[in-house]
């Protein structure tokens, strides 16, 4: 019976199915490596109400970095035509440290209506949250551009895609690899117009997308639009011609 015991024992370590601690740790380890990548969880909304609204972007890691403090994040988003963002607005926040945010389109008209106008990007650095440890959040201020009158429906929709997310780390983290797919080149800061190599994170989104409802004219409403403007202008006219002749003082 020994000698068959023996034999078996031979048997098996020639045949490699030995299962030692270490084998049985590397699989562990590697277990616990794939289940650390963890989503990046982005919500996109927009504040106020009227044409002048908010845009507000949080950001949360589903696990925390070692050191977030050497982290940025970069927020690169897609403004449809039916919105313009105020380049002055923009520089009025920033002086007072409200947000960080520049405009990646040139010869930006903010005057132009929706059907004149183009889509442009904004870069937002975003900051961290104060109140989550492993969040970022971002701010920007939108305004609807003026659309055509319809002739049925007195409104139309502007869906606002979600935005590119960038991150730029002074030292590499292993949870990075999950979630980088591509490095894209963007300022390093507001102020430093350095080009570094942001890395283009893949998340996931609470909602698809931002749908904003406008409200528009109607196309029967252009006769009497008009007819009313025109005889309030002449009305005012009138009324600042009388007033300059009778209380005018004219000296020749």
């Amino acid at each position: 019976m020994a000698v068959r015991a023996v034999a078996w024992l031979h048997l098996w370590a020639a045949t490699g199915l030995a299962c030692t601690p270490a084998s049985v740790s590397d699989a562990g380890f590697s277990k616990g490596i794939r289940t650390t990548c963890s989503e990046i969880i982005l919500r996109h909304e927009v504040l106020k109400d009227g044409f002048h609204r908010d845009l507000l972007i949080k950001v949360k890691f589903g696990e925390s970095i070692e050191d977030l403090q050497t982290c940025r994040l970069l927020i690169k988003q897609h403004i449809p035509t039916g919105l313009f963002v105020d380049p002055y607005e923009l520089a009025s926040l920033q002086e007072r440290n409200i947000t960080e945010a520049m405009m990646v389109s040139e010869n930006f008209n903010i005057e132009a209506p929706n059907y004149l106008s183009e889509e442009s990007e904004i870069l937002i650095y975003a900051r961290q949250d104060s109140q989550c440890v492993d969040c970022f959040q971002a701010f920007l201020p939108v305004h609807y551009r003026y659309h055509r009158p319809h002739s049925k429906d007195g409104e139309t929709f502007i869906v606002v895609n979600n935005p590119d997310l960038l991150m730029y780390c002074d030292q590499e983290f292993p949870i990075l690899k999950c979630w980088a797919q591509s490095e894209v080149g963007a300022p390093c800061t507001l102020k430093n117009k350095d080009t570094c190599q942001w890395k283009n994170m893949k998340y996931k989104s609470v909602n698809k997308n931002v749908t904003l409802r406008v409200p528009v004219g109607l196309t029967v409403h252009t006769s009497l639009v008009c007819s009313v403007t025109l005889l309030v202008t002449i009305l005012c006219s009138t009324s600042i011609l009388v007033a300059v002749f009778k209380y005018g003082h004219f000296s020749l």
